[in-house]
């Protein structure tokens, strides 16, 4: 089996590679990850500027490839180029904080871990709660067992996998697992307005805590008991629930209103084109 690891805390993250340490039971890992940390940066990709790489030695034992760009990047990159063959399975993490709630929306490891399903891989995003000693080895080996029973039992329904484990199941000895949905209330609006040394002003997310559990099971509920969450995800965000009501809808579009390409237009009718400005760097010769 061979498996495409990555991250968004960066390739020198110690989660990664206490991660990369415990897939070796399952099989060859190709690591590509970001150079720096990419933390928050959700499903971005670039495509405006190149993706810059180098090889990361651990020793003299070449370890992967670390990439100048998100953790989306690094997955299509390594499926497409990098990787010897076609991964089996695609792992993302381990993150240092729980990636659970409206979280999962702008996370970088749970985007690395939807690009892996793109490709119609089974993928894995895994997080552990943040804490100033974080257990990473026992973490991963965890994410490794949890991962072996997945490969087991998984249908071809789903291939997109969040897995968040608190720290207090990182020291249980029989840590329970629950498959639960993702709690999507929303939290972290809040700012604090401040004036730097210059006079000018700016603002800093607070970083308030994720909403108080419910009472029904979600990630955040089982979370707060000490339980290991796994969520299984899906990246089409169609709400089929109301599309065929919707369907049913009239819109009537009057070309008076928008305008229209043919002799007689009105001339208030403006169109203007935008065009992509670029900054041109002179050499060193110039």
């Amino acid at each position: 089996m061979l498996i495409l690891l990555t991250n968004d805390d960066g390739i020198y993250s110690p989660g990664l590679i206490a991660l990369y340490e415990a897939l070796q039971e399952l099989g060859e890992v190709c690591v590509v990850a970001p150079a720096t940390e990419q933390s928050g940066v959700g499903h971005s990709i670039s495509y405006l500027r190149p993706l810059i790489l180098k090889q990361v030695f651990h020793g003299d034992q070449h370890f992967g490839f670390a990439v100048d760009g998100s953790p989306a990047d690094c997955v299509k990159l390594g499926v497409s180029e990098l990787c010897p063959r076609r991964p089996d399975l695609v792992v993302s993490g381990i993150n240092m904080g729980l990636n659970a709630g409206i979280a999962v929306l702008y996370s970088g490891t749970v985007a690395a871990a939807i690009e892996g399903a793109f490709f119609g891989i089974l993928s894995v995003a895994v997080s552990l709660q943040f804490d100033d000693n974080p257990q990473f080895s026992r973490a991963a080996r965890l994410a490794v067992q949890i991962i072996q029973q997945i490969l087991k039992q998984r249908s071809d329904e789903v291939r997109l996998f969040n897995l968040n484990i608190p720290t207090k199941a990182v020291m249980d000895e029989s840590p329970k697992v629950r498959v639960v949905s993702m709690d999507i209330r929303q939290y972290g609006e809040k700012y604090e307005k401040r004036v730097d040394p210059w006079g000018r002003t700016y603002y800093w997310a607070t970083g308030e805590p994720s909403p108080t559990p419910e009472d029904r099971a979600t990630d955040l509920s089982v979370l707060a008991r000490g339980e290991i969450a796994l969520t299984p995800l899906h990246y089409d965000l169609t709400a089929k629930s109301v599309l065929s009501k919707i369907s049913e809808w009239e819109f009537p579009i009057r070309a008076e209103d928008v305008g229209s390409n043919v002799p007689g237009i009105p001339a208030s009718v403006v169109v203007r084109t935008t065009h992509r400005l670029q900054s041109v760097i002179p050499s060193k010769d110039q």
